[in-house]
């Protein structure tokens, strides 16, 4: 969420919860408040690397050094002479920016980061490679990791709640966070070669069934098999062995307790 004047905010999420979003706003939003979807008006541009900072500046007039423009600082300017809201914030892990965009400007935007970025290596990269890099983060993703069936403290994301704050979902959430969650969202490191997960495998400890794979892959960065899934509580520990099942085979696997990849996230908020 992202305050762009006094009475104008932007709310950035997943594509996939639109018209969750929407359905909140209809029903909750005072009258005096209007909101509108404008995601069809806005196209997207992800900047990332070490080298992104670099590459930034030889197409903006702004400031963008780490202390003028800080890890999750979001603007409203111009790059490659186009007007966008650029925002530093980084799904790869890694230093970066998000550029938003009207469509009709996004041929002239990725021209201007092509031609800024010939010599230091740049290199255009899509979902997939995403998708790895976000693995060795331990960063899950909606309609896998996060969805309707697993609540804020199950999935983790309940260190992200205000609880001196009211919201929808409060009252419940509590009980769930007092009571103690049945089961984790954990990441994992499976021993195997040649093959990967591709969602909803059985994890299992001692030959019984405790949890199963939300999502996964292969993490290119650290050369290693990667999954993400939900496992009862007290198997949710770092350092518990346990054994996932892929195409009726059982592999080892060990859950991590911290990313393996710049585990303090000091790159992307360089």
């Amino acid at each position: 969420m992202a305050c762009l004047g006094e009475e104008h905010f932007v709310l950035f999420g997943s594509g996939a919860m639109q018209e969750a979003h929407r359905r909140w706003f209809e029903k909750d939003l005072p009258e005096d408040v209007n909101y509108a979807n404008v995601s069809d008006d806005w196209h997207g541009i992800a900047l990332s690397g070490p080298k992104s900072r670099d590459l930034l500046s030889r197409i903006t007039r702004d400031d963008v050094s780490a202390d003028a423009f800080k890890f999750r600082d979001l603007r409203q300017t111009y790059v490659g002479g186009v007007p966008v809201i650029l925002n530093r914030i980084s799904f790869s892990g890694e230093l970066g920016y998000e550029i938003y965009c009207k469509p009709q400007y996004l041929l002239r935007l990725s021209e201007a980061i092509e031609d800024a970025g010939e010599d230091l290596s740049y290199r255009w990269y899509g979902a997939r490679a995403l998708m790895s890099m976000r693995l060795e983060k331990g960063w899950g993703v909606w309609t896998m990791d996060f969805r309707p069936d697993f609540d804020a403290v199950e999935s983790g994301m309940d260190v992200f709640i205000n609880w001196k704050k009211d919201f929808v979902g409060k009252e419940a959430t509590l009980q769930v966070k007092e009571a103690g969650p049945k089961q984790k969202l954990v990441t994992m490191i499976i021993d195997v070669d040649g093959i990967d997960v591709s969602n909803d495998e059985a994890i299992l400890k001692d030959g019984q069934a405790v949890g199963y794979i939300s999502s996964g892959g292969y993490a290119h960065h650290a050369k290693k098999s990667m999954a993400m899934g939900y496992v009862s509580t007290e198997n949710s520990e770092p350092g518990t062995k346990l054994q996932v099942e892929i195409l009726g085979e059982f592999y080892d696997a060990e859950i991590l307790g911290a990313p393996i990849y710049d585990a303090n996230g000091a790159n992307m908020r360089c």
